[in-house]
């Protein structure tokens, strides 16, 4: 009996030691829920991304000097005028003297940029010009408003120019002789109008001017007289006459169905930096924003 009671006080120990583990893990590995830590999530932002709607240029101060053609003085006019808003502290100087001029003052450094209402002959390249194409351009075959010959072929105009015709009555004109009225020798015009026609070094002229507007002077002032001239320079004074049976005009000069067009380049010198107001002057002019420019000038935008 004494050993039974051993017994079960032992068993009762043992029961109560067990309860009292329990209980002690139970405190060492589980937190009250009242105390148990907040795991709070990461708050996600949106992505930053450098993507402003419209960088403005960056401020640019300096001159540009550019020379040359002055059929491009239309151009060149509404380009001084709307670089000058994007760059106010940038001023472009612009000199009419002709395009052989101002594509040999450019390979001689004394401009920036030159002007050239002509394409650039081999020579010129070899020499290190660079062509950079800012607009094309109609050249124009204007008449006195007096005068009823409204339509002509190439091959008419080349024998007007070089003397075969003399007459404007061999042309269904009046009977009176014809006054060929040209550009001197250093004219951008005229190289890419005896060119396109075939009459290089084989015009018999009446007379020859320095500039687009002393031609049409010319011509308004005299019933007998033809010229060429810029189309963009063509104004009410004079007659632009059909050619091949096309009128020049922004569209057939666009399509090519106007035969007598030409480019207006802005030339610079290969392997010469240009200054940072005048790269980004040719950058502008070369860029689709100086479209409109072009086209208020009378040209077609070949970067539309």
């Amino acid at each position: 009996m004494k050993k039974m009671k051993k017994l079960l006080a032992a068993a009762l120990s043992l029961a109560m030691l067990a309860g009292l583990c329990a209980c002690g893990g139970t405190t060492e590995t589980e937190a009250p829920a009242s105390e148990a830590p907040v795991s709070e999530a990461p708050v996600s932002e949106a992505p930053q991304t450098d993507t402003p709607e419209t960088e403005a240029p960056a401020a640019l101060s300096g001159t540009v000097n550019t020379d040359g053609s002055t059929s491009m003085a239309d151009v060149m006019a509404a380009f001084q005028e709307s670089f000058g808003d994007i760059q106010p502290d940038v001023t472009v100087n612009y000199s009419g003297t002709g395009s052989g001029s101002g594509i040999t003052n450019v390979l001689a450094g004394t401009v920036d940029i030159g002007l050239s209402s002509r394409a650039l002959t081999d020579e010129e390249k070899a020499e290190g010009a660079v062509e950079n194409i800012v607009a094309l351009d109609g050249v124009a075959i204007v008449v006195n408003p007096e005068n009823t010959v409204t339509n002509l072929t190439l091959e008419q105009i080349a024998q007007i120019y070089t003397g075969e015709i003399t007459n404007w009555s061999e042309l269904g004109g009046a009977d009176a002789p014809i006054a060929v009225i040209g550009r001197d020798a250093a004219s951008g015009t005229r190289g890419a109008f005896e060119e396109i026609v075939g009459v290089e070094d084989a015009c018999v002229y009446t007379n020859e001017y320095e500039s687009t507007g002393e031609v049409i002077g010319s011509v308004a002032g005299n019933p007998n007289a033809i010229g060429y001239a810029s189309l963009s320079a063509v104004d009410d004074s004079v007659v632009a006459v059909q050619v091949n049976g096309v009128a020049p005009s922004e569209a057939t000069v666009a399509d090519g169905t106007y035969a007598i067009q030409r480019p207006f380049v802005m030339v610079t010198v290969e392997g010469t930096e240009l200054s940072e107001a005048a790269q980004a002057f040719l950058d502008w002019a070369m860029s689709a924003d100086a479209a409109d420019e072009v086209e208020a000038a009378g040209c077609v935008s070949p970067n539309a």
